[in-house]
């Protein structure tokens, strides 16, 4: 066992390649946090990247590092100026363990450490490489990788019965309602306006950002918040604020369902906690329920926005949805009681999906521990 530093086992990859519209590329968007593998990337997209990338790299988030986007490039391609790449010296450590040195807490601890800028820090690879670890004898890495490949495994294929578990859920609401965008079991209609209330925030002024004080949500935090995940709150307004707008405007309430708006269409958040927080204008919109079942409507919003997404992508509509045109959009109205039994039913698949998460979080935290103690 030994003491190096990252530039002593490892280099950045420099290579650029011109005119790369027709290559594989990767943005900071594709990285996912916390995920070791690459699994997202663009193909033939225009773009203005020049830096490449081969099989087997580490492409790691320079920007904004505590976000924890780095992963293994799994094919050739061209990134985003804001990721470092990140190559190993192979007779100096196992390509397979440098991934896990990379992905863990305390490296991106590291880089959040050296990094600059206020609301976009970026961090250098000058920096990076200064990072520290022991690394033992090449018998070990090799050991060690298997081990926690092995591990990593099992997580995806956690999180693969998860997604499989919402595509259930999704059976069983068109099983119960049929096709609800086409009203195929004749319910009663009405406008989604009808049976909830719709709006927006009430603007917030760049000025008034402060570092801490009540979290300001914009679009990518609520995104994340629908997967589950802690946001990443960057921005804040101060309480002061916060309860002006309460008192004259009203804030988000327990059961509010925010959907993101423009750009990015129909990602959701229930608000579950009173938690005070606020949120951009624009971007978002609340959706109040009323005299419906809130989970029956969440489930019912979800199956519009996804077929007036596909009629976006079909040229038929803008990459926004407007606030009257969501109020205007025509619902099925099936009898409470069915609503209801589709409830019950979430209910029992969240259980489930609880099961699963709560396995991830324990495997999560194993698989650092053996980072910790044999790569520290």
């Amino acid at each position: 066992m030994s003491r190096v530093k990252l530039g002593d086992v490892a280099f950045e990859r420099k290579e650029t390649l011109k005119n790369g519209n027709n290559q594989v590329t990767v943005g900071l968007e594709h990285l996912i946090p916390e995920e070791i593998e690459l699994t997202q990337w663009d193909e033939g997209a225009e773009n203005t990247f020049t830096k490449a990338f081969h099989k087997g790299d580490i492409l790691f988030g320079r920007r904004r590092a505590y976000l924890k986007k780095a992963a293994v490039a799994s094919l050739d391609g061209i990134c985003s100026g804001d990721i470092t790449v990140i190559s190993a010296n192979e007779e100096k450590i196992s390509p397979r363990l440098l991934p896990f040195i990379i992905q863990n807490d305390a490296f991106f601890d590291f880089a959040v450490e050296k990094s600059a800028g206020s609301l976009s820090p970026r961090v250098k690879w000058q920096h990076l490489k200064e990072y520290e670890f022991e690394l033992p004898d090449m018998g070990k890495q090799q050991e060690l990788a298997e081990l926690l490949w092995s591990m990593n495994a099992t997580k995806m294929a956690y999180k693969k019965l998860l997604e499989k578990t919402d595509e259930l859920v999704k059976s069983q609401f068109i099983e119960m309602f049929g096709d609800v965008v086409n009203n195929t079991r004749h319910w009663p209609e009405c406008s989604l306006g009808d049976k909830a209330e719709i709006g927006s925030s009430k603007r917030i002024f760049a000025r008034e950002y402060v570092a801490s004080g009540v979290p300001f949500y914009r679009s990518k935090e609520i995104i994340e918040l629908g997967k589950g995940l802690s946001p990443s709150v960057e921005l804040y307004i101060t309480k002061e604020r916060y309860e002006e707008i309460r008192k004259k405007y009203g804030v988000p309430q327990v059961g509010d369902i925010l959907m993101t708006a423009v750009g990015t269409i129909g990602k959701f958040w229930t608000v579950q906690s009173e938690q005070p927080f606020y949120y951009k204008d624009g971007n978002l919109v609340y959706i109040r329920p009323f005299n419906v079942n809130t989970t029956y409507f969440q489930s019912l919003l979800e199956m519009l926005i996804e077929d007036y997404k596909r009629d976006a992508a079909n040229g038929s509509a803008y990459a926004a949805l407007p606030i009257e045109k969501l109020k205007a959009m025509k619902i099925v109205d099936p009898p409470r009681l069915l609503q209801d039994q589709f409830e019950r039913l979430l209910r029992q698949s969240d259980k489930s999906k609880f099961e699963l998460e709560q396995s991830i979080v324990e495997l999560t935290a194993t698989y650092k521990k053996i980072i910790s103690e044999n790569l520290g």
